[in-house]
């Protein structure tokens, strides 16, 4: 072979090297070039749904705070059955919908078992959870189709007053102590839904104990309300111009159908009972329904003694009078009135109403406008007395023993005894503080 020749064949073997190589370099580009742009699309794609994971968490933890606080508000109201239905309603304002037809929320309430208020029963634990959808994980991870996100909060440090003497008139003195007469109700408050700037009177050494006093009026103050030796305690919270006024509705006892009415049945000493004075009601052939015997009115001033029969109710139709010292007594017994009450002074009287776990029901339903009890030297009531329409007047000397709950227009109490009040169910709340977020 010529040299001519082979100086050609090299430089086209070289030519074509050169192609190959220049062809190498392009694929190459072009294959790192495609890894970048996959490799940046996954960071991508990873930083918007760790973007949205995170928005989510956020707002997962707005849905536990407010659940929270939600039920905790309501734990503190004594409103412990609706808990869980408002922290439900507040996940749902923030996204987290238990009731959602996919992917819902789970909204659990209980006591904390971890933190500062572990074991606490005051303070509620919301912890909210969702199964969150992903856009682009699901790619690089075939179970990444979705993340559960969670949040936890907890809150509590509301107080409440369950109310034992409510108060209903709008104006005017609601409560008025006087004359060394007290109120004990350590575990409850008393209520006054008037707004006047003599809502509140406590003198004459009265003193006023109790877990709390709301009132309506914003505009009395200790100074001139409570004076001449009068006293609120330290210890009863204080709170002026409260929003929600005070009027529980009680269910009444109602006349039994073809139930007959008698007249006073107290006449005296008469044969009827042996000329001693002494009745025992209801008298016997007088007619009773489920324990309901019925009487016009009723007058026990003509008597030596009145018992009256444990379990029943007496309904009265008109006013219910006691008088001339003779002694009245009944265990477990209810009176409904459809006129005024009057206990008089000198007349020993022993009334309790039926209990319920220990808790003494109510004793008078008083549908007149007013409720005087005086009594002896040594008479025991023990009872809720619900007259909406009444003033209610306590004048009772020392040796009386009050445990009573009041729901009545005005209260007025003097004369040395000393009411003692226990917080009958269904009389309502005075929220004291709100509840907080505390983790």
């Amino acid at each position: 072979m010529s040299l001519s020749r082979t100086k050609a064949i090299w430089r086209s073997s070289l030519t074509l090297g050169q192609v190959l190589v220049s062809d190498d370099r392009g694929q190459a580009a072009m294959v790192i070039t495609i890894f970048l742009g996959i490799f940046l699309l996954g960071f991508l794609a990873m930083g918007l749904d760790v973007g949205y994971l995170f928005h989510e968490k956020r707002m997962a933890q707005a849905a536990a705070d407010a659940a929270a606080v939600a039920a905790a508000e309501e734990s503190s109201a004594g409103n412990t059955a609706n808990e869980q239905t408002v922290a439900n309603a507040m996940a749902r304002m923030n996204g987290f919908d238990p009731s959602a037809s996919s992917n819902p929320a789970t909204v659990t309430l209980k006591t904390p078992n971890t933190g500062n208020y572990s074991g606490t029963s005051t303070y509620i634990e919301a912890d909210v959870s969702k199964p969150i959808p992903t856009f682009f994980l699901s790619a690089f991870e075939h179970n990444a189709t979705s993340m559960n996100i969670s949040a936890r909060a907890v809150a509590g440090g509301g107080l409440s007053s369950p109310t034992c003497i409510c108060l209903e008139a709008p104006t005017g003195q609601g409560l008025s102590m006087s004359n060394n007469a007290g109120i004990n109700a350590n575990q409850c408050g008393v209520t006054v839904d008037s707004s006047s700037s003599n809502a509140v009177g406590v003198v004459g050494s009265a003193t006023l104990n109790a877990l709390s006093l709301g009132t309506v009026s914003n505009t009395w103050d200790n100074n001139s309300n409570v004076n001449n030796n009068g006293l609120i305690t330290s210890s009863t919270k204080v709170v002026q111009g409260i929003t929600t006024q005070c009027k529980p509705v009680l269910t009444v006892p109602t006349l039994p159908n073809g139930l007959p009415c008698y007249s006073n049945p107290i006449q005296g000493w008469t044969a009827a009972n042996n000329y001693t004075g002494v009745y025992n009601l209801p008298l016997p052939g007088e007619s009773s329904m489920s324990n309901t015997v019925c009487y016009t009115s009723l007058d026990t001033s003509n008597s030596s003694s009145v018992t009256f029969s444990p379990g029943y109710t007496y309904y009265i139709q008109g006013n219910f009078n006691t008088g001339g010292g003779a002694p009245v007594s009944g265990n477990g017994v209810q009176f409904y009135v459809g006129g005024t009450v009057n206990i008089a002074n000198g007349v020993t009287a022993t009334l309790s109403a039926p209990t319920v776990n220990s808790v003494p029901q109510t004793l008078f339903y008083a549908m007149g406008n007013a409720v005087t009890i005086q009594g002896g030297s040594s008479s025991t009531f023990s009872g809720l007395v619900y007259a909406p329409n009444a003033a209610v007047t306590l004048n009772n000397g020392t040796g009386t023993t009050l445990n009573m709950d009041f729901v009545s227009q005005t209260l007025s109490t003097s004369g040395g005894a000393t009411l003692n009040s226990y917080a009958t169910s269904a009389l309502g709340t005075l929220n004291l503080s709100v509840a907080k977020l505390v983790e």
